[in-house]
């Protein structure tokens, strides 16, 4: 913060006393509105702020007009587009992937005392344009009266009511937030804003991964793609570029800019959103539900293409496996002693050196990469890879990379960019936005795939050098862009050679969501650290994207980062909440296969097989999470935003639209439990309970979890133990029937019946 005693510089970061060369542009009342092909084009005059304790124009200025366009979409979607004269409305975007419902409507203006009121042809108010003069009652002449200012409320889907904050000050001269201004810096148009009312009890989520509460309310966010250094703090991997709000209403803001996002943080009345781009392209969703606002967020940005059945197996990974012995060693135990596996993964120990990465097996650890990755598809395991977008200095690729531009030019060597691990550590970053340098990528990654090869690791992106040359666009606007480019191209060339659009990635940013699936980052093996994964995963689901996992048992150990053990009710908790994720991988610095763990390993291969039971459910939600807004991991909110309790539970969830689980992170085996409205059954138990209750200081046995279904749910589940999904006949799945008669999960006799499919198997 700096020392200066209103909200809207602290929030501009602007220091009145030193940034003498930069000027903020405030939007007065607008001078004329028009229509043109169905689009509401308004003129806004703004004028130059002298930047003082009290703010006031600076008249020797001349005003400057830009054009604020509305658009309207069908689906409860209004946009607001201030190019400032330098950016066009566009619906080309790396972003953008409107689907079939997107559809452009029509606006009309009609005039009314003092208002401009535009509505779609039914005569549906979308917005108001207020031109009146607010109303004073004059008793002191101490102060000035209110600026003029831009005054719009906007009705997205005819209901909702969002205001610009047009009137958001402490006193007149004095702001807290203003609903456009732009800045200027050697004049220069640099940065905008745009901020919009916030209601006393107003509760936000999403933002992105975030490791926080539920309610996000009172934060201010810097949306700046970074290494998270784990998940227990304010960095993280994956900002995305809207919101939530408990008003029922999301707002997209269409940039990959580095941009601050204030959820009611510098001022409580007001939502504030600076852009470092001189340019505001603003989609405002209302809907009925929560999933309708996320649909629409979709319905903008794409939505996850279907992972495959094999990936919501068991994955089977550590930072190290150095040899091909090695890991048919453990493939071999897992297939003897019947722990059920689909993948197996090679973290940075495939390569001539480990963290080397030049995308080609190292010949003395694996002699033979092709027959090894053959061997073990035989016996049902597939191969996935780690690998990352830099180049590294010594890499055999360094050469041609540097000769053709596919890594972009550094200018100067860049000192830090605060993480302890990143592309600084390596020569060069490869430049997406050159189609040559994307088609050397996906060459280099065709060669393993058609090895044999199934998945690639797309870690790291969060971060790019910054001072370098890329051919698309600068690196302030492409360092968010980038996992954008990095994972699309990874996803396509894999799904060309395997069929399979999956990749496992760290970054994200809007538009992420269509190329799955996205794993949490570096948590750390403690209660902590599940804690944090869980609150992003949450946030994360309310972002728009409907996969995401976690490293099972956590990512590092403590108190030494590689060596020390991880504790077995760590373990065996991490466990139930894996099983209970969209999909499931064990990774870590250390060993994570349970027979290391003996004490529980016979407990975890249960729930390994309660996993692979629940693939038929796993695989019904999916399907309706790619054509929905859902995501399989649920915030309470999803289901409840008018239960205002739930906006502050972020260690319970759905798993699917039919369970509710309350993970244990403590090693007391206790916990509070919240079930929602509705009736309820204990999954493991058979017990029927009424929600809308807390169940206080439930003592959970280890091999116990807090589990329960919707009453009179039909689960899909398989009915026979299997070593891979490669043995699934999913035409076997049965109907679990959550009614009277059912008892638990394992308890005798559940009501099982055959499931009716249609020709498509469904």
């Amino acid at each position: 913060m700096k020392p200066t005693n209103y909200h809207l510089f602290d929030f501009l970061d602007f220091d009145t006393e030193l940034l003498r060369n930069e000027s903020l542009w405030k939007a007065y009342k607008p001078t004329a509105v028009y229509e043109k092909e169905g689009d509401i084009y308004v003129i806004v005059p703004f004028q130059k702020q002298k930047l003082a304790n009290d703010m006031m124009a600076d008249t020797d200025v001349p005003q400057e007009e830009y054009t604020l366009i509305i658009r309207q979409y069908n689906i409860g979607i209004t946009r607001l587009f201030l190019g400032f004269g330098d950016y066009v409305l566009t619906d080309e975007s790396e972003m953008l992937q409107f689907s079939d419902r997107i559809q452009k409507v029509p606006l009309f203006i009609k005039e009314q005392k003092g208002k401009w009121i535009l509505s779609t042809e039914d005569g549906t108010k979308r917005a108001i344009i207020n031109v009146e003069e607010p109303l004073l009652d004059r008793w002191s002449e101490l102060l000035p009266d209110p600026q003029e200012t831009l005054d719009i409320t906007l009705y997205p889907d005819g209901k909702r009511e969002i205001r610009l904050s047009a009137y958001d000050h402490f006193s007149p001269p004095r702001y807290d937030a203003l609903p456009v201004a732009f800045c200027k810096r050697d004049g220069r148009k640099e940065r905008a804003t745009l901020s919009f009312e916030c209601k006393p009890d107003e509760c936000f989520a999403g933002t992105g991964e975030r490791f926080f509460k539920m309610d996000l309310s009172g934060q201010t966010f810097f949306l700046k793609n970074q290494d998270g250094q784990g998940v227990n703090n304010r960095r993280t991997y994956k900002n995305i570029p809207f919101y939530l709000s408990s008003r029922m209403y999301g707002t997209f803001y269409h940039t990959c800019a580095h941009s601050k996002l204030s959820l009611a943080g510098h001022s409580t009345r007001s939502v504030q959103f600076l852009s470092d781009q001189a340019l505001l392209d603003v989609f405002v969703i209302g809907g009925d539900t929560m999933e309708d606002i996320l649909r629409g967020y979709r319905d903008l940005t794409g939505y996850p293409s279907m992972p495959p059945l094999w990936s919501f197996g068991v994955w089977m990974s550590r930072m190290t496996y150095f040899s091909a012995d090695e890991v048919d060693e453990i493939c071999d135990r897992m297939r003897a002693e019947h722990y059920p596996c689909d993948v197996i993964h090679l973290d940075t120990g495939w390569f001539r050196t480990d963290w080397l990465c030049e995308w080609k097996f190292n010949e003395e650890r694996f002699p033979d990469p092709k027959g090894f990755i053959g061997r073990l598809k035989k016996t049902g395991y597939r191969v996935s890879l780690w690998q990352l977008p830099y180049v590294a200095e010594n890499a055999e690729q360094i050469d041609e990379a540097r000769a053709n531009d596919y890594i972009a030019p550094l200018t100067k060597q860049q000192a830090t960019d605060g993480s302890n691990f990143s592309a600084l550590d390596y020569a060069g970053t490869i430049d997406f936005t050159y189609p040559k340098a994307t088609e050397w990528y996906k060459g280099l990654l065709k060669q393993l795939l058609d090895m044999g090869v199934t998945c690639i690791k797309t870690d790291f992106g969060e971060n790019i050098h910054m001072d370098a040359l890329y051919k698309g666009m600068k690196p302030e606007l492409l360092n968010n862009l980038y996992a954008l480019l990095y994972q699309k191209a990874a996803c396509e060339i894999t799904k060309e050679v395997t069929g399979d659009g999956i990749v496992w990635a760290r970054s994200a940013w809007a538009g992420c969501q269509r190329y799955p699936l996205h794993w949490g980052g570096d948590s750390c093996s403690s209660w902590d650290g599940m804690a944090g994964s869980l609150k992003g995963g949450l946030h994360f689901g309310l972002s728009g994207f409907a996969f995401w996992s976690h490293d099972v048992p956590g990512f590092h150990t403590l108190p030494n980062f590689m060596n020390s053990v991880v504790v077995d009710d760590v373990y065996m908790r991490w466990t139930q909440f894996g099983v209970f994720t969209s999909h499931i991988r064990y990774h870590g610095t250390n060993k994570r296969e349970p027979w290391h763990y003996p004490a529980i390993a016979p407990l975890v291969k249960k729930w390994w097989k309660l996993r692979y039971s629940l693939i038929p459910y796993i695989v019904e939600q999916s399907k309706l999470a790619i054509e929905s807004g859902y995501p399989l991991l649920q915030a309470l909110i999803l289901h409840h935003p008018e239960d205002k309790l739930c906006w502050h539970i972020d260690d319970e969830y759905y798993f699917g639209n039919d369970f509710l689980v309350a993970p244990v992170m403590n090693s007391e085996n206790r916990r509070d439990i919240y079930l929602p409205e509705g009736k309820w059954v204990n999954f493991f138990t058979g017990e029927h309970l009424e929600g809308a209750c807390w169940l206080r200081d439930v003592y959970v046995p280890l091999e116990e979890m807090p589990v329960y279904v919707r009453a009179n749910a039909v689960i899909p589940i398989y009915p026979e133990d299997v070593d891979c999904t490669d043995e699934m006949d999913l035409s076997k799945s049965m109907a679990l029937r959550i009614d009277n008669d059912y008892k638990g999960f394992w308890n005798s006799s559940p009501q099982i019946t055959q499931i009716d499919t249609d020709d498509k198997g469904r």
